[in-house]
């Protein structure tokens, strides 16, 4: 007996706890909020976040519109995050190019998708591919920088431009489009884009939506930013409307406060902006049929729409026989996004263009957050939600039996593969140079879209205080936390050793 417990004692005495090793990847918002949860559930998990791109926060710096600063505050909790020592982030990282699933899967307890969605739905009609008729994405991608559409080819020496589309991303491109360039030109848009629009001689924007005001998708504060630009006026059709007040009382109160605004806007609109220089046309129950040009779009043929069914803000569009035409000199595709595989390794549904995953699990030890999961829904804070659910779900589902090598084997494979790896102080060395490009001009910042220089960037030694600062603080914070970790471990052998003294 004597032997035994002197064996386990011993035992216990030499052993270590093991680290959970997770992986995230993804470094928007739903990796972001995914680890905020982990970290402050398990205390000693190491988390690593990797992306694409060698710059952090995803949707946040690349999908939301520039002059929505207020909403890119969420930033500064994910930086937060990431100075948190047993968090690491690490760009210019392409999962299933440079590292495969299975070699992640192999090197982490747990894996967890985040990468959102990153293409957009097609139309699939006749036309799609004529000049000038651009995927939303890329618009958006455009003007907020995002490395691939830098070099969009759009052409703004055109009159009408039509969205198809009423999302809150086609109400964010129609206000691109339709405010004065003075309102624009102090924030974080790209250099690029805007000496564009600084051009665009685009002066009406028709807001295309296959089903009626009651079904419309985009949100009341979208709205009402639009409805209130300078300079521009909103032209409803009255025909569009017919019936709508009679079903005001049976709303849920955030659709009844939308249709309202929509009816006092069809109200006030005809006497309050009847000389200004922009329109903005948002029209019901039409269908996109075909685009129409030679080279380019010049007109948008449209199917007149009918609903079907009995729930007032579910119903169906169906087409009819009778059709409409709208010129116009630029189309923009606004009909949602998608998520793509991208290694066969993962389960995959093409169709939905989402990961196979049930409440957020993919297989064992292995998980998905936020559009790669649900599809394109929500906004920041349901994906919030969502991440907080997929994390809790594996801090209970978790059991660490095994060690295993984590971003230790990871790093060798890109090292391998001659891969510059970005850290999130590498990244702080971008962030700097984009802050002080944008002081020179009296924005927040000058985004750089080019990669080549971000990795030139974050290849540099650092010159800044600041950045020296904060690479020091994440160090400090590292060694206290070795530091603890020691006490705590000497402790322990000390109390293993007075209990072995006391039995023996």
């Amino acid at each position: 007996m004597r032997s035994n417990l002197l064996h386990n004692c011993v035992r216990h005495f030499t052993s270590e706890k093991i680290t959970p090793q997770i992986c995230v990847i993804g470094a928007g918002p739903a990796g972001f909020y995914a680890t905020q949860h982990l970290i402050k559930t398990l205390k000693d998990a190491r988390v690593d976040i990797l992306d694409r791109l060698p710059v952090p926060f995803g949707l946040v710096r690349f999908g939301v519109a520039p002059d929505h600063p207020e909403v890119k505050n969420v930033i500064h909790t994910f930086h937060k995050t990431a100075q948190n020592p047993n968090v690491n982030f690490f760009g210019n990282i392409d999962v299933g190019k440079d590292v495969t699933i299975k070699q992640l899967r192999d090197a982490y307890h747990v894996i967890i998708l985040a990468y959102g969605a990153e293409q957009d739905r097609e139309l699939h009609i006749p036309g799609e591919n004529l000049n000038n008729v651009i995927s939303g994405r890329r618009f958006v991608g455009w003007y907020n920088g995002l490395p691939v559409d830098k070099d969009l080819n759009i052409d703004l020496d055109v009159d009408e431009a039509v969205i198809c589309g009423q999302g809150n991303v086609a109400m964010d491109i129609a206000r691109i489009l339709l405010t004065p360039i003075d309102k624009l030109k102090n924030t974080d848009i790209t250099a690029h884009a805007l000496e564009q629009l600084s051009h665009s001689k685009v002066r009406k924007v028709w807001l295309i939506g296959r089903r009626g005001p009651l079904q419309a998708a985009f949100t009341i504060k979208e709205l009402r930013e639009l409805i209130k630009l300078e300079n521009c006026s909103t032209q409803w059709r009255s025909a569009d409307f017919y019936g709508v007040r009679d079903h005001l009382p049976k709303l849920a109160r955030p659709r009844k406060r939308l249709t309202e605004l929509m009816l006092k806007s069809l109200d006030e609109t005809p006497a309050t902006k009847s000389n200004c220089k922009n329109v903005l046309a948002p029209i019901f129950f039409r269908g996109p049929v075909e685009f129409q040009g030679t080279n380019a779009v010049e007109n948008l043929k449209l199917c007149i729409n009918e609903l079907s069914g009995d729930n007032t803000t579910g119903l169906i569009a169906r087409s009819t026989n009778s059709f409409e035409d709208i010129k116009c000199g630029l189309a923009l595709r606004c009909i949602g996004y998608k998520s793509v595989q991208v290694d066969p390794d993962i389960l995959f549904d093409s169709k939905n263009g989402r990961v196979l995953a049930q409440h957020g699990k993919v297989a064992e030890n292995f998980y998905a957050t936020g559009w790669v999961a649900i599809g394109p829904v929500g906004v920041i804070l349901s994906t919030m939600t969502n991440a907080f659910e997929v994390a809790n779900r594996i801090c209970t589902e978790l059991k660490v039996e095994e060690r295993k090598p984590g971003w230790t084997e990871v790093s060798s494979v890109l090292t391998r593969n001659k891969v510059q790896i970005v850290t999130y102080e590498d990244w702080e060395k971008i962030d700097q140079v984009e802050q002080q490009r944008g002081k020179i001009v009296g924005k927040p910042r000058e985004k750089i879209v080019d990669v080549t220089e971000m990795l030139h960037i974050a290849s540099k030694e650092s010159k800044s205080v600041l950045t020296n600062s904060s690479a020091n603080m994440k160090i400090k914070f590292k060694n206290e936390a070795i530091t603890i970790a020691i006490i705590e471990l000497f402790q322990r052998r000390i109390w293993l050793w007075l209990t072995l003294k006391k039995k023996f």
